[in-house]
């Protein structure tokens, strides 16, 4: 034991002087922050972690998140001594061509999600271990180590009473108290009861220890590692910038690399030497078990022509016959999945359905995290909540995660709820999402055929679907590839171009009609594909028809479905109208609602009477 102990003694010292030297060399980072969890790491990747060292996806790889996305450095410097990477890539740290970046992301192979914006990670690992002791099977575990200020996050605390309800054995959570945040000290400085309570009354197992003591880390981590029903959280109290005098637990130093010349050697004197000739010792992972399951085509929509489905029905229909031919489609909800028809998927598939409760940043942060262990998770809920886990949602964009949101009860023509549960900003939030797909369909057909393309696609894909049921539009045989739109109504006399989605486009489909007995023909979109958009034909419908577009759309206007149709065409100069959402919207009787927000059916009567084409 003592010879184990001094080697991830010696292990320690060098991810020190790794941390140090290479932030110095970038002339920006976090040193401290990497100062006082060296212990930590050095035990987990030295000792207690199983994994392949020459294969970044085995499958029974322990899982290592690191929350403190700041201390960056040092999780390279670990892969670093493993012989991940070669020890002089060290100092590329934060270079513009370097896949070692200010904070992980995964264009270095070994960082699965990408971290910094603080307290996600307790989520991601959540995810991670939900797929280990439920869908895999499989034995690994999964460690986050977060910082003390961190846990001032509620997302941190979403994921703590989760884990617990789901007895997850298989997470270890590790919070480096340093009792120093950016700014100032943290909330609890180093009262490690306090953080020991407050998990152990989340159900969690807590054992408190000084995290620079190996003959505290390392039984904490065996005790941690025999737990069988349910999670445990170390709470190690360390000190910022352990090891350099003028750095330990010292103010002022967040952020800040040791500047070269007279700094850097007295950190490095106090540290010590680097010794690269340290054996190690890593325990490999099991087998991997052998799934021979395989996907099937998804069996096709079945409606009568006359029936009315609201899209979120075709949503729940979609997602239960895709669970039926693709075994790696998990589902996850905030309980919402009464509304949301998630609830379809969860009868015929049990085992591989996560009720998140009303925690919608843990929803989504759980999700990513089933997403990277190779399962394709759609997260719904109400359209309008999703903006509560929006900061997740972009971070899912940054870990490059295969993951699909459904949000439901968009618009006004949610009717008498009022405007706290319509989501009216959500195509905007989507669209900004760097690669992501926004689908709006206006039917059960195209909704369920949605589904089954936002599943095949990889990456993220946003689906949008109403409340109200709405007629079918479509043959059971069409097909809606991500991208593209349909024309729905048109003619050579055509004199404008109505685009519109989901609610809307029965609208317009109405005003159609109306329009078309006072002699003006117009041509109509149904837009579903809203990222990527269909320019071509917007472009080609724009040509033949005065060069004029009316969008409408229930959604605000800023950002919407509008906005994506204006930047498709505006290079060729063509004047788009928009009808969207504005003012406050207030409860009423949905048709009162789309009347009042002008984006009814003779608003777009008026609004093409207008143009006077």
């Amino acid at each position: 034991m003592e010879t184990l102990k001094n080697l991830l003694k010696q292990k320690a010292t060098n991810l020190r002087i790794h941390s140090i030297v290479s932030t110095s060399e970038a002339g920006s980072g976090h040193p401290t922050t990497c100062l006082s969890a060296a212990d930590i790491v050095s035990a987990l990747f030295f000792h207690a972690m199983r994994y392949d060292a020459t294969d970044a996806q085995h499958p029974n790889n322990d899982r290592f998140i690191l929350s403190k996305g700041h201390a960056a450095p040092l999780l390279y410097a670990a892969y670093a001594e493993v012989g991940i990477i070669p020890a002089d890539e060290l100092h590329t740290l934060r270079q513009i061509d370097s896949i070692l970046e200010g904070h992980p992301t995964p264009r270095f192979e070994w960082t699965e999600v990408a971290t910094g914006s603080l307290g996600q990670g307790l989520s991601l690992g959540l995810g991670m271990a939900l797929n280990g002791k439920y869908l895999d099977k499989s034995d690994y575990r999964v460690y986050v180590l977060l910082g003390d200020g961190e846990t001032a996050e509620g997302g941190v605390w979403e994921a703590a009473a989760l884990a617990s309800h789901y007895q997850l054995n298989n997470l270890i959570g590790i919070i480096d108290v340093n009792a120093l945040g950016q700014s100032q000290r943290t909330m609890h400085a180093f009262d490690i009861d306090t953080y020991c309570r407050r998990f152990e009354a989340f159900g969690w197992q807590a054992i408190g220890i000084d995290g620079h003591d190996f003959d505290e880390i390392l039984p904490a981590l065996a005790e941690a590692k025999a737990a069988t029903d349910k999670p445990t959280m170390i709470v190690a109290k360390t000190f910022k910038g352990k090891g350099v005098s003028f750095l330990e637990n010292a103010d002022n130093w967040h952020g800040k690399a040791v500047a070269k010349g007279e700094d850097l050697d007295k950190a490095l004197a106090e540290l010590g030497s680097l010794h690269t000739d340290v054996p190690v010792q890593i325990e490999p992972p099991n087998p991997v078990r052998v799934n021979s399951a395989t996907s099937t085509e998804c069996e096709p929509p079945d409606y009568s022509p006359d029936e009315e489905v609201a899209t979120r029905g075709g949503y729940g229909t979609g997602l239960a016959k895709l669970g039926t031919a693709n075994p790696a489609v998990v589902a996850l909800d905030g309980d919402t999945k009464n509304s949301t028809y998630a609830e379809q998927f969860m009868t015929l598939y049990p085992d591989r359905y996560f009720e998140m409760f009303i925690a919608e940043q843990n929803l989504v942060g759980a999700g990513i995290g089933l997403a990277k262990r190779g399962k394709i998770p759609f997260v719904s809920t109400f359209a309008a909540f999703l903006s509560r886990a929006y900061d997740q949602i972009r971070m899912s964009a940054i870990s490059q995660a295969n993951i699909k949101y459904a949000g439901s009860h968009c618009g006004v023509s949610i009717g008498e709820d009022g405007p706290s549960q319509m989501g009216l900003e959500d195509l905007a939030m989507f669209r900004a999402i760097p690669g992501a797909a926004v689908l709006y369909p206006s039917d059960a057909v195209s909704a369920e055929r949605l589904v089954a393309a936002a599943a095949a696609h990889q990456g993220i894909v946003y689906l949008r679907t109403s409340r109200p049921p709405t007629p079918i539009l479509y043959d059971a045989n069409e097909s809606f590839p991500i991208g593209g739109s349909k024309v729905l109504r048109e003619s050579d006399a055509d004199k404008v171009t109505v685009v519109a989605a989901g609610v809307t486009l029965h609208e317009t489909l109405k005003a159609q009609e109306i329009l078309a007995a006072d002699g003006i023909a117009i041509r109509v979109i149904d837009l579903y594909s809203i990222k990527p958009i269909d320019k071509k034909t917007l472009r080609a419908a724009a040509a033949e028809t005065n060069n004029t577009l009316v969008t409408v759309e229930d959604h605000y206007p800023e950002g919407g479905l509008g906005d994506a149709v204006l930047d498709a065409v505006a290079p060729d100069g063509v004047c788009v109208h928009k009808l969207a959402v504005t003012g406050m919207p207030r409860s009423g009787k949905p048709e009162e609602l789309l009347e009042r927000h002008g984006i009814s059916a003779n608003a777009i009567v008026q609004k093409v009477k207008e143009l006077q084409l």
